[in-house]
């Protein structure tokens, strides 16, 4: 009998496009969301405390990735029924800062797991029956640019998944890389010479915007 195997997108793909129910109503995915980058992430399961944790921060979060042009799309194989009766639970509870949460993005039902199987989401070797805690971040013009993936028992860091964000789109705008650790208002990478008498020419300016560590290395300072 031939395996069936588990397929995924790939960064720089289009992402797989899909209708669904919602809590928020149905969508249609990525019609619906034109000209704005989208977060897209699964969790296993309603009413775990993972999960819970997790919604709340995104929920909390939700002016924050507005104000970046950003919407968050929630996915598990839960009902629809489950999903507000969780959410509703949200509400009520209290968690370091945060409290009476209301989740306002929706939340897809993919109780055939169709949208789930799209997006590689369901991954055997944890569950056969639970999406895993997967994030894809994809871009306006509807392409992945960024697939993260966490063990079932293991919180995401929202502060990462922001930073990521504000990359890719400084990136977008500027034409320029960020480098390990980079947050808003640190120095970018300019794009690598592309010849010996452009890296000659950048190791040997005295531009105070651009420095260079070496000929393949050079970055430019961010006007504080």
């Amino acid at each position: 009998m031939e395996e069936t195997k588990n397929t995924m997108p790939l960064i720089g793909e289009y992402a797989p496009a899909f209708k669904a129910v919602t809590t928020q109503g149905p969508i249609n995915f990525p019609e619906d969301y034109k000209g704005k980058w989208v977060i897209l992430f699964s969790h296993p399961a309603d009413f775990t405390p993972v999960c819970t944790t997790e919604f709340m921060t995104f929920g909390s979060m939700i002016d924050e990735f507005k104000s970046m042009n950003t919407e968050l799309i929630g996915l598990s194989v839960d009902s629809l029924y489950s999903h507000i009766a969780w959410l509703r639970k949200i509400q009520e509870l209290e968690w370091k800062d945060k409290k009476h949460i209301n989740v306002t993005f929706p939340l897809i039902e993919d109780i055939r797991m169709e949208v789930a199987n799209k997006y590689g989401m369901i991954q055997p070797g944890a569950s056969n029956t639970q999406a895993v805690r997967a994030v894809f971040i994809i871009d306006p013009k509807a392409k992945i640019r960024t697939i993260l993936y966490y063990p079932l028992s293991t919180g995401r860091n929202f502060d990462e998944i922001k930073r990521i964000i504000q990359a890719l789109q400084k990136a977008d705008s500027e034409n320029c890389a960020t480098p390990a650790d980079w947050r808003p208002g640190d120095d970018v990478i300019v794009p690598t010479a592309g010849s010996c008498g452009t890296a000659k020419e950048r190791m040997e300016s005295k531009d105070d915007d651009q420095y260079c560590l070496d000929w393949f290395m050079c970055f430019r300072r961010e006007k504080k």
